[in-house]
C-alpha cells in the first residue's frame, strides 16, 4: 500500500477517515496507532468503532489496557500500551489469542509491543500542527 497523507481539521474529519478505513478491515489484523499525546488516536478509534456499528461510549484503555466492542464481522480490541514496560506484559494480557480468535487489534503505543506487531499491520501516524485541532494522518501498510 502506497503511505496516503491526510490533514484533517475536526474530530469529524478524524471519524470521517477512520470510517473509510474500517471498509477494508479484516478478521485478524492489526493497527498500529503512533503519535504524541493528544494526538487523536483514540478518536480515530471511534470513528473505527462508528463505522462498524458500535453505538456504546469508547474511550481510552489507558488504565484498563484493553477494551473489546462486539461488531457484526468481528471484535474490535482497543488496546493502549503506554503503561506496559515491553512485549512481555502484551503476552500477558491475551494479545496473541485475541488475533487467534479474528479480532482486530487497536494499539496505541505500538513501540512498546516490539516484535509481536506484525509485518502486515495497517499503521496510523498522527501528528500534530500549529493549527488547534488539526493533524496530519499517514496510513502505511508497513512499518
Amino acid at each position: 500500500m502506497t503511505p496516503r497523507t491526510h490533514t484533517v481539521r475536526s474530530v469529524e474529519e478524524t471519524w470521517r477517515l477512520a470510517a473509510e478505513v474500517a471498509v477494508g478491515l479484516e478478521p485478524g489484523m492489526v493497527i498500529a496507532l503512533h503519535g504524541d499525546l493528544g494526538a487523536g488516536k483514540t478518536t480515530f478509534v471511534q470513528g473505527l468503532g462508528q463505522a462498524l456499528g458500535i453505538r456504546r461510549p469508547m474511550t481510552s484503555p489507558t488504565f484498563t489496557v484493553s477494551t473489546e466492542y462486539r461488531t457484526p464481522a468481528f471484535t474490535l480490541v482497543h488496546m493502549d500500551l503506554y503503561r506496559l514496560n515491553g512485549p512481555d506484559d502484551l503476552l500477558t494480557i491475551g494479545y496473541p489469542e485475541y488475533l487467534e480468535n479474528g479480532a482486530v487489534v487497536a494499539i496505541e503505543w505500538p513501540e512498546r509491543a516490539g516484535d509481536l506487531i506484525p509485518a502486515d499491520a495497517l499503521h496510523v501516524r498522527f501528528t500534530l500542527t500549529g493549527e488547534a485541532e488539526t493533524r496530519v494522518i499517514e496510513i502505511s501498510a508497513a512499518g
